[in-house]
């Protein structure tokens, strides 16, 4: 089986009504009809990299590429874990997590999306919510991350709810123009007391510590 080479991909994350899962390809699938189904208002850019100003084909092509040449690229000192959220069965976004050199600086970032028609329902605070006792519960993590173009309400909103400090500001090229960033961190401590009342259970963890960086790779 792939997951006795490549554990990683047997990990779940899952809450009440929430399963985020590294995508199988049947998942990639979907998640770039997802993708194609429309993200955000085509008038606005929520994102710094613009990654939805593409034609159909070749966004749906480069959701794929981009999930794979993750896995390809992957090494304990830098990683990047794209995990698809499963809503009543169905591939309704994704909630990554990464880091660099994780074993010493104890810090992840993170980023998400979600079709539009998902969202509005709370999903995308569940999600944040779940990846955030993944990093902290499961790998143990000091901090976490967040970075946002200003104007980004729904991500900022999520943000504040699960106790993200502000962490200064940043400015981006997105479309042409200059648009100002904004940082937000998590300490330990602010998740613990933010952190939404909601159960969150990990599966396939344990295999899964040394392609992190906590503790050494098998052979």
């Amino acid at each position: 089986m792939i997951t006795d080479h490549f554990p990683v991909l047997g990990l779940r994350v899952r809450t009440p009504r929430l399963e985020l899962r590294p995508p199988t390809l049947d998942d990639l699938s979907d998640l770039a009809d997802v993708a194609l189904s429309g993200v955000h208002d085509p008038a606005e850019m929520p994102f710094i990299h613009p990654w939805t100003d593409q034609p159909p084909a070749r966004l749906a092509l480069s959701v794929v590429q981009h999930t794979l040449g993750l896995y390809a690229r992957w090494t304990p000192e830098n990683w990047e874990l794209p995990l698809v959220v499963v809503h009543e069965g169905e591939v309704v976004g994704v909630q990554d997590i990464l880091a660099k050199d994780f074993a010493i600086t104890r810090r992840v970032s993170s980023g998400s999306w979600l079709g539009i028609k998902h969202q509005g329902k709370g999903i995308g605070t569940e999600m944040r919510a779940a990846m955030l006792h993944l990093a902290f519960d499961g790998l143990g993590a000091r901090a976490a991350a967040s970075e946002i173009i200003e104007g980004n309400f729904r991500s900022e909103r999520v943000s504040r709810r699960l106790g993200y400090r502000d962490d200064g500001t940043g400015m981006a090229a997105v479309r042409g123009k200059a648009v100002n960033g904004l940082r937000f961190l998590l300490p330990r401590e602010d998740w613990e007391a933010h952190r939404l009342d909601v159960p969150v259970t990990l599966s396939g963890l344990e295999p899964c510590l040394p392609f992190f960086g906590l503790g050494e790779l098998p052979g």
